[in-house]
């Protein structure tokens, strides 16, 4: 749901900005995976999640995305988007990282 709320503000902003039609057609290739990354980005931090852990959910959730996407519709895409980080995202156990954790041989 925090992704889903970061990409809907983002989408409401770029929305109301003078961009124009143009600008998604000419751009929207570049624009939609940097809003994804920094949505992600956002989203690790607020449910402090590790960065990476989230980059890779992103990463696979994009794809997963695009493929819908070039088989049906923008906001089929973006809904399995959604789905497919949620999905990832749900299997981080905080529980299952040491934070104490020393390497060196005792």
């Amino acid at each position: 749901m925090v992704q889903a709320l970061f990409v809907g503000v983002l989408f409401g902003i770029l929305v109301a900005l003078p961009l124009g039609d143009d600008f998604f057609e000419d751009y929207g290739w570049i624009t939609g995976p940097v809003a994804w990354f920094g949505c992600s980005l956002l989203t690790a931090r607020v449910l402090d999640i590790p960065v990476g852990y989230v980059l890779f959910s992103a990463i696979a959730a994009g794809v997963c995305g695009a493929i819908v996407l070039l088989v049906a519709t923008h906001w089929a895409g973006m809904v399995v988007a959604l789905l497919v980080f949620a999905a990832s995202n749900a299997t981080y156990d905080p529980d299952s990282v040491e934070e104490d954790y020393d390497p060196a041989p005792r």
